[in-house]
């Protein structure tokens, strides 16, 4: 389906962003590259949109054709050593993946539950929550090279540069997830329970397995308090999720002084610590609610992490919160918060 003049806004979580030239739903990965393959005949811009989930889209909107990711399905493969190969295209909805993963009787995807989006995003932006990341779970993907007008086959996850949050796919249009692959153990049990907040919610130690299902209530439990778990009546969930990354610094570049007091830091390579983004933002003066520009939007009640729309902001809104909570982050700390979502015609 191909719609002229579309605004964006009802197709992100934000609901924010304004109009397409043209928006083309691909129900199929062979649809999404005659979209794409028709746009580049045409000379026009192109921006790929899966849940619009962890994307800020200007309120001008975007010159171009918009292909919106509308491909779904999947299947699995038992393999000799009795894991289980999750063929997954890439507009499948993720969190009814992990539903279904988990009634099926198989653990691995669980603490990744209540993550809105589409599946061909999790491995552009290595998803992670609660101490389980996709790069532990991809095998491969399948890939459209636009430059080469060709299509690239069980690409390995060990060429795609996964780190925390990012992978060389990431800030990139010229090669396009189509299909995803993941290794699942193939029992019924949770991968291991690292993230503490989780291990307390289940009553468990670090490291223990529990069952699949059990793990997954208690990580949507665990978002439903933060806000995020999409809820259409919750303008708490209108939102790209977490907004800024946890930063990722030298160990000499860590900040020090009665201020950092408490600053939670955790090992994140040699010589390299990451620190809680909420906690400084936090520490900085901005409280859960913190309004923007007319209340129009604000930080959610819920989770200072998350930029929220109150029902009538504006992309320029969101924004000018965004630099007035990096600022104070900048002023206090020393430290730069960078944007998680993908800023789609504008910029902080």
């Amino acid at each position: 389906m191909v719609q002229a003049g579309a605004r964006l806004a009802p197709h992100t979580t934000l609901r924010l962003g304004g109009p397409a030239r043209r928006l083309v739903e691909a129900d199929s990965a062979d649809a999404v590259i005659e979209a794409v393959r028709a746009a580049d005949a045409a000379g026009e811009s192109v921006l790929l949109l899966g849940g619009g989930s962890n994307v800020v889209v200007a309120d001008e909107g975007v010159p171009g054709t918009v292909v919106r990711f509308a491909s779904s399905g999947f299947r699995t493969q038992r393999r000799a050593d009795g894991s289980v190969l999750l063929i997954v295209e890439a507009g499948e909805d993720w969190d009814r993946l992990v539903a279904a993963t988990v009634a099926d009787g198989l653990g691995g995807l669980e603490c990744l539950s209540g993550i809105p989006g589409r599946t061909g995003a999790t491995p552009v932006q290595n998803v992670g929550a609660y101490g389980v990341e996709i790069a532990e779970l991809l095998v491969d993907v399948d890939l459209y090279d636009r430059r080469a007008g060709t299509v690239r086959c069980h690409v390995p996850a060990a060429e795609l540069g996964l780190g925390y949050r990012t992978s060389t796919l990431k800030g990139r249009d010229d090669a396009i997830v189509l299909r995803v692959r993941f290794a699942l153990p193939g029992d019924g049990d949770s991968a291991p329970i690292r993230y503490p907040e989780l291990a307390r919610a289940l009553g468990v130690d670090p490291g223990a397995r529990v069952p699949a299902p059990a793990a997954r209530e208690a990580v949507l439990g665990l978002r439903r308090g933060k806000g995020m778990v999409l809820d259409a009546a919750d303008h708490d969930t209108w939102s790209a999720g977490s907004f800024f990354t946890n930063p990722v610094l030298p160990e000499a570049d860590v900040p020090t002084g009665p201020e950092a007091d408490g600053l939670p830091r955790w090992p994140a390579g040699p010589g390299l610590v990451k620190l809680p983004a909420a906690w400084l933002i936090e520490h900085a003066g901005f409280r859960r609610g913190h309004p923007g520009p007319g209340g129009r939007v604000a930080l959610s009640t819920k989770h200072v992490l998350a930029l929220t729309n109150r029902g009538a902001g504006a992309t320029s809104d969101l924004l000018e919160l965004a630099r007035e909570v990096r600022a104070g982050v900048q002023e206090r700390f020393g430290v730069t918060l960078r944007p998680e979502p993908v800023l789609v015609g504008c910029r902080l």
